[in-house]
């Protein structure tokens, strides 16, 4: 009998090493399914349904559609990383009912579709998005996806790698269960207006690696949108001008939330590179100190001119003074002057208006 029990299970030990895919390992004890650089094309068919923990990476796959993972509905872990995947259509991931993490890392998605990211029940808590984005124009599919996707339950959301430049208004508004927003290592130039709209639960942003000069007042309002966030802001070109003292003031009240505040430090302008942040409020009073003594030197400009001016006008009258009695008489043969040629303008009027005085003037001049 018990030879026979043995047989069976040596019968049974085939069956279940035909029943995992070509070019894939598969542990049933760890419920795990590894399919690791073998230049699969698509997502191998007949994985194990006891699988929870899917790895299939390092391939040539391009495409996923809604029928590349039919029958899993126990995956818990997937992970398509490395995959040259440059489409996910709606819906690929709708059968995994169970699915928390999903790993989409170094791809090359150039299209994603409005509901790519849908999972039944909000499972889904972690999605791994690092590293794969064709370029930065496919933020706007991200965005829609995004919204379309029913992600209210996502926790966790990494786009680091990405070469962003710039976050849509309103991005992740509809992920209010959000907890831990990874942005790192992308060109972000600098935080808008609603940027973080929606995050009230966040617990931590990191920001570090990126393009930001400067926060501004639009910038420090979407910091205090996440005022739970731990916050990483490090290894940023922060240029340290007149206009950074709002955010200097706003780091050295801030200090507990942001992770790596030691090691802000200004890269422009040259002679201020390496400067702490946390200092450069000093600096920037500086600004002040340089901007009214400007305002100083414009007024002395204004008295010194004053006084010139003053100075020539007393010098005016004073050789007015001097000539007053020339000035008098040249005044007084011009009052004579023009009494005369009025007088000779009267006189001719009068003869010419009165013709009796007319005649007489004829007569006369005979």
């Amino acid at each position: 009998m018990l030879r026979f029990g043995v047989l069976l299970l040596l019968l049974a030990q085939p069956a279940r090493c035909s029943a995992c895919p070509p070019g894939c390992a598969c542990s049933e004890a760890a419920q795990t399914v590894k399919c690791v650089s073998k230049e699969l094309r698509f997502v191998p068919a007949g994985i194990p349904a006891y699988t929870r923990n899917l790895f299939i990476t390092g391939n040539r796959i391009s495409r996923l559609g809604p029928g590349s993972f039919a029958g899993l509905d126990n995956v818990t872990t997937l992970s398509l990383s490395n995959n040259r995947i440059s489409e996910v259509a709606s819906h690929t991931f709708s059968s995994l009912h169970n699915l928390r993490s999903l790993d989409l890392s170094s791809n090359q998605l150039a299209l994603i579709h409005p509901e790519a990211f849908a999972v039944p029940g909000l499972m889904l808590k972690e999605l791994n998005l690092s590293r794969a984005l064709y370029n930065h124009s496919s933020v706007m599919d991200l965005a829609t996806s995004l919204r379309w996707s029913g992600l209210e339950g996502l926790q966790s959301l990494d786009l680091s790698g990405n070469g962003l430049i710039y976050l849509p208004p309103r991005i992740f508004s509809h992920l209010s269960g959000l907890r831990r927003l990874q942005l790192a290592n992308n060109s972000i130039v600098s935080i808008y207006n609603e940027t973080f709209s929606g995050l009230g639960q966040l617990e931590e942003l990191d920001l570090s690696l990126n393009a930001l000069k400067i926060f501004g007042d639009e910038g420090l309002a979407e910091l205090e949108h996440v005022p739970g966030a731990k916050l990483h802001l490090g290894d940023n070109p922060y240029m340290c001008t007149c206009g950074i003292e709002p955010f200097t003031a706003w780091l050295n009240a801030s200090r507990v939330r942001v992770v790596d505040v030691e090691r802000l430090v200004c890269l422009f302008p040259v002679e201020l590179r390496n400067t702490s942040l946390l200092a450069a409020g000093s600096l920037v009073l500086g600004c002040h100190r340089t901007g009214e003594g400007d305002n100083l030197a414009l007024q002395t400009s204004y008295v010194f001119l004053g006084i010139v001016l003053g100075f020539v006008g007393l010098m005016f009258l004073f050789v007015l003074y001097l000539n007053r009695k020339g000035i008098k008489k040249r005044v007084y043969d011009m009052r004579d002057a023009c009494r005369e040629v009025w007088e000779g303008y009267h006189y001719r009027y009068e003869i010419d208006s009165d013709p009796r005085l007319s005649q007489v003037s004829t007569t006369a001049d005979v």
